[in-house]
């Protein structure tokens, strides 16, 4: 188990098998590294923190620090990173707080690539590509898929839906719908996701109800609540379809549009 001798690592950490462990590293307590976890030279952990299996951090990552958040006042909150991400160098992910469940959660597969942040509370699932600089501020939730440019901003409380694409240096202030493209500051949207869906593997059918449900939520003539109408009526079996149903219909803070 390669360990840097320069390496400052807690009593109370738990490693697993094959971790690497680079130079003048700081692990605090109760952090966990499971197997074959890499962090890179001068990386700091503060726990309580779980690393999953596979999951990579570059030179000057910094997770599990206290979340930066005013109402925090040292209660015990954690941060659990799944399985097999990459996490480029100077990216930061804080811990939860009381308020927002206690938990801050990144998925498997991600890449997280330089400078990024992920604040307290946010629930970040699978597959996900942030490029450089994307921020995530408390409470936000980014599903399945998705993938936000550079230096994107998510503001607090906000939702990304599956497989939608944020457009670098878009600023997001309400929910971006799934399956679609975002962008600007304000952002808008402008569509499908075509080339991500089709990137993803989706079938021709799938497509076709998604531009379809599109073409009548952003290009008619109808409101929000007329234009979900006339897609349940339409497409409303369909699952991909039901799935942005539900997202608006749940939607706290309003779409993108």
């Amino acid at each position: 188990m390669p360990i840097h001798p320069t390496a400052i690592i807690n009593p109370q950490t738990r490693l697993g098998e094959q971790v690497s462990i680079g130079p003048y590293v700081i692990i605090g307590a109760d952090v966990v590294l499971e197997d074959e976890v890499s962090v890179g030279a001068h990386c700091v952990i503060e726990g309580p923190t779980r690393i999953g299996r596979g999951t990579r951090l570059f030179p000057f990552v910094s997770v599990g620090q206290d979340p930066q958040d005013l109402k925090y006042a040292g209660e015990r909150t954690e941060l659990i990173i799944g399985e097999r991400n990459v996490i480029r160098e100077f990216a930061t992910l804080h811990r939860g707080t009381d308020a927002g469940g206690g938990v801050t959660r990144i998925g498997n597969d991600n890449l997280l690539m330089a400078q990024c942040h992920v604040a307290h509370d946010c629930i970040v699932g699978n597959h996900i590509v942030m490029a450089n600089g994307a921020s995530l501020a408390g409470h936000v939730e980014v599903q399945d898929h998705a993938t936000l440019g550079a230096y994107v901003g998510v503001h607090q409380f906000c939702r990304v839906g599956a497989y939608a694409f944020i457009g670098a240096y878009s600023v997001v202030v309400k929910d971006a719908l799934p399956y679609a493209r975002s962008v600007g500051n304000h952002a808008r949207c402008y569509g499908p996701n075509s080339i991500g869906l089709r990137r993803a593997g989706f079938p021709d059918a799938d497509l076709r109800a998604i531009e379809q449900a599109f073409r009548l939520l952003l290009n008619s003539k109808l409101n929000t609540s007329q234009a979900v109408a006339a897609i349940t009526e339409k497409l409303g079996d369909h699952p991909r379809i039901r799935r942005l149903l539900d997202f608006i219909a749940s939607s706290q803070r309003g779409v993108i549009k």
